[in-house]
């Protein structure tokens, strides 16, 4: 007797019995990982194709977050959180809750839901340092875009019966004009404040504002503010009652207008980190974007030659910069600490910040950026080999204590026909440079630092009572600046100007400032003949010396120590 087709209910339910088959293996293989990958933020997996930078990276980010603090693999309802309307639509989500927000990528991650029923997804940014904020950034959007004022979005699974925001969520501040960052100083408090003082020398008088401390407007603690410069406020510690964590900002008396703030002021105060090594005679420090590629060589040439400890603003890198961070410390003599410091365009302020905030951990501090190189022209016949003594010998001298800066001027090298990013490095890569020296840069003694903590970058204003400014001429020290390098890595640019004051290269401001690239325009489009362009004079000092500093015959051929 011929069997019967099978009916349509017996099909649905032995595919409903493999379905839930199949679900039961995916749960036992998602158990089966390393607890460290399981939850964790949806964007952090897309960053690492590579199975070991992955485990690295994500190791070391989650390991610092978990060391005061338990992992959860689900959200009850919306995040106590803080917005801020950053450049390009971005929107910066401050989260103060001692929870960080990992997730099983599987379930969906986390999203800022904003009024319409708009959502994007909310990407963890990094750990802020002083507050100790989580960070996450999404994108305003489109529609959210033409209602004003802006509201703050909820922070949450992206859950169809969790609540909204709506058009009654709170204001979200922009960028602009905001209290960002506070520090405690031994005698003092310093406010980084956006928006209020100017930075060409417009500052208002120290007497005009008040620093703040409380959400509540009417019953908090005033301070006197004793100093203003661009976004650097300086104020007396409040007497208060013992608090946690307390928002401060900045008044401005005559409109009894208050700054809006995500700077915290904590209790007892977070000052100077503890230093059990004794302080370091010479330190470096500089802000920067996605720079993994060229970091080794940078630290280890300046290691060599007398760079003590290396401090990194990170301005919200998305490469694998933490992983070489880490690398770096471990296989050599090195001491390198990377500070989160999200806040774009702020490298003055961060200046400002490390100059006080290192001050017990470093006497000099230079300021150099990862494609500026110092060297002087003697060492190319004098030093066969390198020596920690070199760059310190710049300095003041016993006969000469009341040098408070050294200022050494630069040379910008242009792309000198180079395609590509030079695998050997940019001291080996680029040696065509502009015919006249450009700009200087400085290593400040940090005691002799003004109060003001005024900077332009280039140099500190100093405390002149005592201290003076030291510029050495060119036969002495010079800053090879590989500023103009091959087009793909200079092109990676106009992402934005990640740190600096100066408007961005694709605003239509300024055509003559020095900030801008000669015969470049506005846009990322390659100019005709770029490989050869700022090119007045072959210059190979550096390139010889490194080569015979760091160079080595390998069996797969010659390579520099950076050469991985």
């Amino acid at each position: 007797m011929p069997r019967k087709a099978p009916t349509t209910i017996t099909v649905f339910l032995i595919l409903l019995c493999l379905a839930f088959y199949s679900l039961l293996l995916s749960r036992s293989a998602i158990s089966s990982f390393p607890s460290d990958l399981r939850f964790l933020p949806q964007n952090l997996t897309a960053l690492y194709k590579d199975s070991d930078s992955f485990n690295h990276v994500i190791r070391e980010d989650i390991n610092e977050l978990t060391r005061r603090t338990r992992l959860v693999t689900s959200i009850k309802g919306p995040v106590d959180s803080f917005s801020v309307l950053l450049p390009n639509w971005e929107v910066l989500v401050l989260v103060y809750n001692e929870t960080p927000l990992m997730l099983n990528p599987g379930d969906g991650g986390l999203y800022c839901i904003f009024p319409r029923n708009e959502s994007s997804p909310a990407n963890f940014s990094g750990m802020l340092t002083l507050s100790g904020a989580f960070t996450f950034k999404c994108i305003l959007p489109n529609r959210n875009r033409r209602l004003h004022p802006f509201r703050q979005p909820v922070l949450a699974r992206f859950l169809e019966k969790e609540p909204n925001a709506t058009s009654a969520s709170p204001v979200m501040p922009r960028w602009d004009y905001l209290a960002y960052e506070c520090f405690s100083a031994e005698a003092d408090v310093v406010v980084f404040v956006k928006g209020v003082n100017h930075r060409q020398g417009i500052n208002k008088s120290p007497e005009e504002f008040s620093c703040v401390f409380g959400d509540d407007i009417k019953n908090a603690v005033r301070t006197a503010v004793t100093s203003s410069k661009q976004e650097v406020f300086r104020c007396h510690h409040p007497v208060i009652a013992s608090a946690e964590r307390i928002k401060v900002s900045i008044e401005i008396r005559s409109q009894k207008l208050v700054v809006p703030s995500v700077a915290y002021y904590t209790t007892p105060p977070r000052r100077t980190p503890s230093n059990p090594k004794p302080k370091s005679l010479l330190c470096a420090t500089t802000m920067v974007y996605n720079v993994a590629k060229f970091l080794r060589e940078w630290v280890m040439y300046y290691s060599v030659i007398g760079v003590d400890k290396f401090i990194l603003y990170d301005n919200g890198s998305d490469d694998n910069l933490q992983r070489v961070v880490k690398v770096l410390n471990e296989e050599g003599d090195y001491n390198i600490e990377r500070t989160f410091w999200v806040w774009p365009k702020t490298q003055e302020a961060g200046f400002s910040h490390s100059a006080v905030y290192f001050k017990d951990s470093c006497a000099w501090m230079m300021y150099v950026d990862v494609d500026e190189f110092i060297f002087s022209p003697s060492w190319l016949k004098n030093s066969y080999r390198p020596s920690k003594t070199m760059l310190k010998s710049l300095l003041s001298t016993p006969s000469d204590r009341s040098t408070g800066q050294v200022s050494i001027k630069c040379n910008d090298f242009g792309p000198s026909d180079q395609k590509n990013h030079p695998e050997t490095g940019v001291m080996q890569g680029y040696n065509c440079r502009r015919q006249t020296e450009q700009r200087h840069k400085s290593i400040i003694l940090l005691e002799a630092v003004d109060h003001s903590l005024l900077n332009v970058i280039h140099h500190f204003d100093l405390n002149d009572s005592y201290y003076s400014w030291k510029e050495l001429p060119l036969e002495a020290a010079v800053i090879n600046h590989y500023k103009y390098q091959a087009w793909p890595e200079f092109m990676n640019k106009f992402r934005r100007r990640v740190s600096a004051f100066v408007a961005d290269w694709r605003t239509r401001v300024n055509p003559m400032s020095k900030d801008r690239t000669p015969g470049l325009g506005f846009q990322p489009i390659k100019p005709d003949g770029w490989e050869k362009m700022f090119c007045d004079v072959k210059d190979e000092r550096l390139k010889i010396l490194s080569q015979k500093w760091f160079g080595s015959e390998t069996a797969e051929g010659f390579k520099m120590a950076w050469q991985r």
